[in-house]
């Protein structure tokens, strides 16, 4: 539900499986044609029934000042029947309260700041609430298309070097729903992460590097604020990576897709 890039990457995996995907979009037409095309709006109560669905994918992005409640309480009215499995994908944003001083497991509570990691608090719960759903947190998503750390480095933008950070590319992060989709006991909660946090200024160094211009200026003061993410329990279940850090993942996609003209 809520069928964008990581819908997409999921019901292509899926439907290489076998499977019979079902795409919701308020206009779904620019989904893939192996796709079944439902047209609904979460944000009012829908008119007619949803078809029947196995398993369910929910990636619905609220703004800063939305809430889940109303849409997931239409969806949960909608379903003819609850799905056997249920997939909420949440963020790492709700564990912000922390900082960067041990790895961070599922077993740390969510620790919320912002109204963005509030709402997403409140879509977890109403998640385990009305369907039973593992709740999948993805740390910083990069891949094909998700560019803007390239681009902030090729326009020379400051930024904060000393901040930690995590990341998943999309490619493991599809793995990771389709796992929890099929496992026989799925985790109730999971971080999504690669295991190999680092340092802001790590990851634009290697890009600048990689595309031949300055590193980008450090922004004054860097309070080197960030988490450390933990992931075991994401390489346990799906036993290796395809992207295992940011090297990686970076160097992958400028291969594939050059960037623009560079800056002198």
């Amino acid at each position: 539900m809520g069928c964008g890039r990581v819908g997409l990457r999921v019901g292509e995996l899926l439907g290489a499986g076998g499977d019979e995907v079902l795409g919701l979009r308020r206009d779904p037409s620019s989904l893939p044609p192996t796709f079944t095309h439902v047209a609904a709006d979460l944000s009012a109560p829908l008119s007619v029934a949803l078809p029947a669905a196995d398993a369910m994918v929910i990636t619905l992005a609220p703004s800063v000042a939305a809430s889940y409640r109303e849409p997931l309480a239409h969806l949960a009215a909608a379903l003819p029947s609850l799905p056997r499995r249920t997939v909420f994908v949440s963020s790492t944003r709700v564990l912000e309260g922390y900082d960067a001083s041990r790895p961070l497991t599922e077993a740390d509570p969510a620790r919320p700041r912002s109204d963005r990691a509030r709402v997403l608090v409140e879509g977890e719960q109403l998640a385990r609430e009305l369907f039973g759903a593992s709740i999948l947190r993805p740390a910083g998503i990069y891949g094909p298309g998700r560019d803007l750390l390239i681009r902030t480095v090729l326009e020379g933008r400051p930024v904060e070097h000393d901040r930690r950070t995590n990341r998943i590319h999309e490619v493991d992060l599809a793995r990771a729903i389709v796992a929890l989709l099929s496992a026989p006991e799925p985790p109730a909660l999971l971080h999504a992460a690669d295991g190999a946090p680092a340092r802001l200024g790590e990851v634009v160094t290697h890009l600048a590097q990689r595309l031949g211009v300055p590193v980008p200026p450090r922004v004054s003061p860097d309070p080197g604020t960030g988490t450390v993410l933990d992931a075991a329990a994401l390489h346990e279940l799906l036993g290796h990576l395809e992207v295992p850090d940011f090297r990686a993942g970076y160097d992958a996609m400028l291969e594939d897709a050059p960037p623009g003209p560079r800056r002198p």
